[in-house]
């Protein structure tokens, strides 16, 4: 299926916010693109779409795909299964196609789940972005570990003794995915020793960018894009 395919799929990674990060290349890509496709949470809200707009081509198709956020993943999947026949649609017209993407595409990215149904059929190109990790270190302005120490990058999402067990033997750690686990993860760096020299940024490079050190967060608010870096080693700079 492959040979009936003219076009190529680009997988852009548009950064975690501030439009100014994306790279030369995904701003090529994106003016050159017949179809700009990308992920919605269906409420008009597009968050990749809003840091591209500027390098959408006017002319562009939109391809907007409602990604359902919830914890049964039969709702997503049949979602991506539709994007992929869609942009597939296009492929086979001669179109190209960018799929745009939070951050990097292959940095826990919805990329990944176009690319595994594209791939197979057509041809796939991967722009990468910065990531929300690497967007959390320089808002900070510390870096995320040093020399020989290992960095461990946790969902938040992941079990207490999951977590418990990683955050034991890591020096550093990067929680991703916070938002209504903020409770249980700052009881679970207390624990482990990795609260002290926490620092929790949300919305990194945005307007809505917050810094707060785990120990003075008292706010209510407990968003989805948030990113904790905490370190326990034995660097002089924490």
């Amino acid at each position: 299926m492959r040979t009936q395919t003219t076009g190529t799929l680009h997988l852009v990674g548009v950064g975690p916010g501030d439009p100014e990060l994306l790279t030369l290349k995904a701003v090529r890509v994106l003016r050159d693109a017949d179809v700009i496709a990308y992920p919605s949470t269906g409420e008009d809200a597009a968050l990749a779409l809003d840091i591209a707009a500027a390098h959408v081509p006017p002319g562009a198709i939109h391809l907007p795909v409602t990604i359902p956020m919830s914890v049964d993943r039969a709702p997503a999947q049949a979602a991506y299964d539709f994007a992929a026949e869609a942009i597939l649609g296009h492929l086979r017209s001669g179109r190209r196609v960018a799929w745009l993407c939070e951050g990097d595409p292959l940095f826990y990215g919805s990329a990944m789940y176009v690319l595994a149904r594209v791939a197979p059929h057509a041809p796939v190109e991967v722009v990468p972005g910065v990531t929300s990790l690497t967007a959390a270190a320089a808002a900070i302005v510390r870096p995320l570990a040093a020399r020989n120490e290992m960095l461990k990058v946790l969902p938040a999402p992941l079990d207490d003794a999951t977590l418990r067990a990683e955050l034991k033997t890591a020096e550093a750690a990067a929680i991703i995915k916070v938002g209504r686990h903020f409770d249980r993860i700052r009881l679970l760096l207390d624990e482990t020793g990795h609260a002290a020299n926490a620092i929790i940024v949300e919305h990194a490079t945005t307007s809505r960018q917050r810094i707060t050190r785990l120990a003075d967060f008292v706010h209510d608010e407990r968003p989805y894009f948030s990113t904790i870096l905490c370190y326990r080693g034995q660097e002089a700079w924490a």
